[in-house]
């Protein structure tokens, strides 16, 4: 992006990992009240801050800034899926799926028609008990929005002799959809034995001594060491109805234990991002299913050809 042409609201989104080529001066401070906005991808909040309702410079496109690697390009970015060896085994990741009994007959089911059969510890934790599917019921009560008391029981469940013993703690809505194949060979790059938060990092007030989170719909990721360690503070909810994924983040600033980002990781849909910036990826997760199929969704984008083989077969 550069001055030029056209506002960002006409251009659309442009990519995450954002390429700014600076002409006469293109940042300014904030307006008195103003920031970049906490729950929305940064580049095209950026774009909107400069652009500043068109009191800004105006954006141009500029096709030799590049989605994918060609003669013409200046620059050009890929988002690989890291290769550090054989992927950690299905049995060091327990899988813990956040649901309710109204989502009970339309999400649970794209779990188990999808990802699921990918899990050798999954748990489906609901405000009821359900045995045919079957949930768990923690003894907190459903909330229309946060569910941090839920989650806060799910890491002391993990914890304990309740469920099979764990490396990795992985904890999703039950709209997530998420390839645990491809979760398991980036889990290889990192060291369970260490406090390990990795997602798609979002920040809240960063300039004001804010903190960094995992969006919980993309996917959060937790080593044993980072939940005990979690837990072990005294750290918790002021609600159960607090933002689980945001309060987290507060309580892992505090411990001081890094949250790490992985651009695999989305909060939203495949059709909010740009398509060419997905072309490059092999992501491991979306969120949200409520104007998309699924499945399709699932197929398309996280299942690799060899297991979409495999399960043709079955």
């Amino acid at each position: 992006m550069v001055p030029g042409q056209a506002s960002p609201r006409q251009q659309g989104h442009h990519h995450p990992p954002l390429r700014l080529l600076r002409g006469p001066p293109v940042l300014r401070l904030p307006r008195p009240g103003g920031r970049l906005g906490a729950e929305h991808p940064a580049a095209p909040q950026i774009a909107l801050y400069i652009w500043d309702e068109g009191r800004g410079p105006e954006l141009q496109d500029v096709p030799e800034f590049c989605s994918r690697p060609g003669a013409h390009c200046a620059t050009a970015i890929t988002a690989p899926l890291p290769d550090c060896g054989d992927p950690v085994k299905k049995e060091d990741v327990f899988v813990a799926v956040k649901t309710c009994e109204k989502f009970h007959s339309d999400r649970v089911p794209v779990v188990k028609a999808t990802w699921e059969k990918d899990a050798a510890f999954l748990e489906y934790y609901s405000d009821v008990t359900d045995p045919s599917i079957p949930t768990t019921h923690l003894g907190v009560p459903n909330t229309e929005r946060g569910h941090c008391g839920k989650t806060f029981a799910i890491l002391k469940r993990f914890l304990s002799s309740l469920v099979p013993d764990a490396d990795w703690l992985l904890i999703v809505d039950d709209d997530t959809l998420i390839s645990l194949p491809r979760l398991r060979s980036l889990l290889r790059c990192y060291d369970a034995t260490e406090a390990v938060s990795l997602g798609e990092r979002y920040g809240y007030g960063l300039g004001q001594k804010g903190y960094s989170y995992t969006t919980g719909g993309a996917g959060m990721v937790f080593s044993r060491t980072a939940v005990a360690r979690i837990l072990s503070s005294g750290c918790s909810c002021y609600h159960d109805d607090a933002p689980d994924d945001m309060v987290l983040g507060m309580c892992l600033t505090a411990l001081n234990v890094p949250i790490t980002h992985s651009p695999l990781f989305h909060q939203a849909p495949p059709e909010d991002y740009p398509p060419a910036w997905l072309s490059n990826q092999r992501p491991i997760s979306f969120h949200k299913h409520c104007t998309t199929d699924p499945v399709a969704v699932f197929t398309h984008w996280l299942q690799d050809r060899h297991d979409r083989q495999d399960r043709a077969e079955l």
